[in-house]
């Protein structure tokens, strides 16, 4: 008898892909400016709790 492990159970291809692709191509997703600390604060402060453009 085998084992069921997490591994067997689920395929982790596609999570690993919609990841990517969020944080590769996603409005939400920005790069966060390093050069200026206040700036960088400022950067982890914002949220958009209803999507793109809301």
């Amino acid at each position: 008898v085998e084992a069921i492990t997490p591994h067997t159970l689920i395929n982790i291809r596609p999570v690993v892909a919609a990841i990517k692709e969020f944080f590769g191509t996603s409005q939400l997703s920005q790069f966060m400016d390093q050069n200026n600390p206040l700036s960088g604060l400022t950067h982890k402060r914002r949220l958009s709790a209803l999507g793109p453009g809301g």
